[in-house]
């Protein structure tokens, strides 16, 4: 083979000579054809290198300054308009108990600063410690600010539904301290009524305080979207 082959690289030569010079023992060809074998796999490498190289002409490294962040997207208040807005477009929101009569709230009105608590019997203590505590993340809340009262009772079945759709048992009502507190007594009766109501209680101070509740709802463990 001429030293000056075109189709063989310097380093492929040098190989091919040295593997000549070993060829001195009777088994000489066999070494031959590994040798030539050697050969071809090194000149294969070198064309698929050369290949990438062509295909990556033009390509650009990207810079971490153009990498989009992903970041969690946390639990936005909802406020009575939003759900009026989604009444509007979906129609009427079918909830398991419609009717909440006003005539508890009518009986028992609760001052602007006054403490929500309610339980039913059979709560675990521990569960409604939590709740008081604010320990429990609360799926989503609703803001009735500006609500009429047949608005806030709409809004609050509406929430309730949502909460039970998502398979989800902790939410936030925030209901104000207006000088009357009348959402706020509204509330407080619409609550006890609601037969998915396990508890609910005013909420800490970071999280509202006394114008707002957190609710601890029952589990809607036979909802079909989550049957497994």
């Amino acid at each position: 083979m001429s030293k000056h082959d075109s189709s063989l690289s310097k380093d492929q030569y040098n190989l091919l000579k040295s593997f000549k010079k070993q060829i001195t023992h009777p088994h000489s060809s066999e070494i031959a054809k590994r040798a030539e074998a050697k050969v071809q796999e090194q000149q294969l490498e070198e064309d698929d290198f050369a290949l990438f190289q062509k295909s990556m002409q033009g390509v650009q490294r990207m810079e971490n300054a153009n990498i989009a962040k992903i970041e969690k997207s946390k639990s936005k208040k909802l406020d009575s308009q939003t759900l009026a807005k989604r009444a509007a477009a979906m129609g009427p929101m079918e909830t398991d108990q419609a009717e909440l009569s006003d005539t508890q709230a009518m009986l028992n009105p609760v001052g602007s600063q006054a403490t929500l608590s309610y339980r039913i019997a059979t709560l675990q203590h521990k569960v409604f410690e939590d709740l008081k505590a604010g320990n429990l993340r609360w799926f989503e809340a609703v803001d009735l600010h500006g609500c009429t009262v047949e608005e806030a009772r709409q809004a609050v079945l509406q929430i309730i539904q949502i909460a039970k759709d998502e398979n989800q048992n902790v939410l936030k009502i925030v209901h104000g301290k207006g000088p009357d507190a009348i959402l706020k007594t509204y509330v407080n009766s619409w609550l006890r009524q609601h037969r998915d109501v396990l508890a609910f209680v005013s909420a800490p101070e970071k999280q509202g305080g006394t114008g707002a509740v957190l609710v601890l709802l029952k589990r809607a463990e036979k909802n079909p979207k989550f049957n497994q």
